[in-house]
């Protein structure tokens, strides 16, 4: 196998394991929500501090369609929910929580770098995830220009062909979660 024909499969080993595809954006200055690693051997008032306060987002490293995904409205209860996980030993990653965006985000589709459809996703009544798995609703929907660069640029960043980028819309423009 050369470098060449590893690069894909690096590449979606990386977009499947959370931490390290955005650690990946990051260094390539794709805009996120504040966004904090957390295990057990970290400090819950740190962690807090370091996200940017409550209200926050706690995810589950290792869960999927809105699974393990908690929002929590107080740093109180934000140390409660982490010692909670932490006394399961399970790793978290804890983001600023975008109240504008409405329980909404955006999935744009991109292949070989050219953004070919997207959808809005919509949380069910009262959930702030947008998770169809959760109750969510999609409809079709047309990215802006910033969008469009935004899901381009993290679809780069990534080295994926092919790709689904999920961003949040947010008052510093639209925000990369996966």
């Amino acid at each position: 196998l050369s470098l060449h024909d590893a690069l894909p499969i690096l590449a979606i080993a990386r977009s499947r394991d959370k931490l390290r595809s955005l650690q990946v954006l990051s260094k390539n200055d794709v805009d996120m929500p504040k966004t904090v690693f957390a295990s057990n051997q970290s400090n819950a008032k740190d962690v807090i501090a370091l996200s940017g306060g409550a209200p926050l987002v706690l995810k589950i490293l290792e869960g999927t369609q809105g699974v393990g995904v908690v929002l929590v409205d107080s740093e109180k209860a934000a140390k409660s929910v982490l010692d909670a996980f932490y006394g399961m030993e399970v790793n978290l990653l804890v983001q600023e929580y975008i109240e504008e965006a409405g329980g909404a985000d955006i999935r744009a589709f991109v292949v070989n770098g050219e953004v070919v459809g997207a959808m809005k996703r919509q949380g069910a009544e009262g959930d702030f995830r947008s998770n169809l798995h959760q109750g969510g609703s999609s409809t079709a929907y047309k990215l802006n220009r910033k969008e469009k660069a935004t899901a381009i640029a993290a679809a780069k960043a990534m080295g994926l062909g092919v790709c689904g980028v999920d961003m949040i819309p947010s008052k510093r423009g639209p925000l990369v979660m996966e």
